[in-house]
């Protein structure tokens, strides 16, 4: 059956296969190095795991965890993660540089040292990729002058203002110009990351991780309304957003993690609970130690169970798909935070309001 489910999406899911450059094997590399950058203060958690979690599980590179400085990384979430490398290392490992450097969206998109970096990898040859409002870091860098790109739909005056020598794009999942590729909201960090796996390892490999993830397409297209706005900000949305936000308590909630966790369904998880403003959600586990994902990623958890400051409401689990997150947001907090949710992760698979 899983066989079948392959063919067929190799067969129909994206009519336009290998949007992305196919990759150039670099001298001294038996497989591409890919650098997924965090930043120690604030980094988007899908953004960050998504994109790992699907090339690892991929198995068609090298990629490692590396933080812009310090031994950890901090997701907007809060939940911190430790590194492989840090930035510093990974230059004394790997000093011709990476492949591939992911750049999620960060707090700190102007941090000096990070843009520098960026700078550096791609003058070595790297293809930049950013993810979301990872555009805003890699534009800060100067990396994206002259070229198209696009990001979330939320940030686009600013963009337009701040960096008018780039031509941002709407309704386009990602573009590629060169050795700079970026995409639209959250919720493209998946179809970006199968793409990526085509550009590797060809359509076949990549159909059959998308079938893993019951993902039917990859492709660049995008429903978001570009003529009749479908993500943006409307009465029912305000209404929500205020009510969710000041009417209501925020509630922490114990997420229960065990060793070998997948990081696709921890980030959906994680960061759409969060965006409700109903509940802080705080990773639990059985010790005060770090727990290793998948694919060994490590997070250190905020609670452990039991202890006096454990959260006393419990989620019931991973959710392997950005819709089953939102079915239980639904039911839990309503249709409309769901929905709110959803334009935040500028997801258009889920019915926005």
């Amino acid at each position: 059956m899983r066989a079948l489910i392959v063919l067929l999406i190799f067969l129909f899911s994206s009519a336009r296969a290998g949007e992305l450059p196919t990759y150039q094997a670099r001298p001294g590399h038996e497989r591409p190095v890919i650098a997924v950058l965090g930043d120690s203060v604030s980094t988007e958690i899908t953004d960050f795991m998504v994109p790992y979690g699907v090339l690892q599980r991929a198995g068609v590179a090298q990629v490692l965890a590396v933080a812009s400085e310090g031994p950890t990384i901090t997701m907007n979430t809060g939940l911190r993660l430790q590194p492989d490398l840090d930035a510093a290392d990974f230059d004394q490992r790997y000093p011709e540089g990476a492949d591939y450097v992911i750049v999620p969206a960060m707090r700190r998109a102007q941090f000096p040292p990070m843009l520098a970096w960026l700078q550096a990898q791609a003058a070595k040859g790297a293809t930049v990729v950013s993810i979301c409002d990872g555009a805003l870091v890699v534009a800060s860098s100067g990396l994206m002058k002259g070229r198209r790109g696009t990001a979330h739909w939320a940030t686009r005056d600013y963009r337009l203002e701040k960096f008018p020598d780039t031509e941002w794009l709407q309704n386009v999942r990602y573009v590629a110009d060169g050795k700079v590729i970026s995409s639209a909201g959250i919720s493209a960090a998946q179809p970006l990351a199968l793409a990526l796996v085509e550009a590797i390892a060809g359509r076949e490999k990549a159909a059959d991780v998308a079938a893993s993830l019951g993902a039917s397409d990859w492709s660049s297209r995008h429903d978001s309304g570009v003529y009749a706005p479908k993500f943006g900000i409307n009465l029912n949305v305000w209404i929500t957003h205020y009510t969710d936000q000041w009417l209501h308590s925020m509630n922490d909630a114990g997420l229960p993690l065990a060793p070998g966790f997948d990081e696709i369904a921890l980030a959906y998880t994680s960061d759409a609970y969060n965006r409700t403003h109903r509940s802080r959600v705080l990773v639990v586990a059985t010790a005060d130690a770090p727990l290793a994902s998948r694919h060994g990623l490590k997070v250190l958890p905020d609670r452990t169970a039991g202890a006096a400051d454990a959260p006393a409401a419990t989620l019931p689990g991973l959710d392997a798909t950005l819709d089953q997150v939102l079915s239980h947001i639904a039911d839990a907090y309503g249709p409309r935070t769901a929905h709110r949710v959803a334009l935040e992760f500028e997801y258009p698979g889920y019915p926005v309001r």
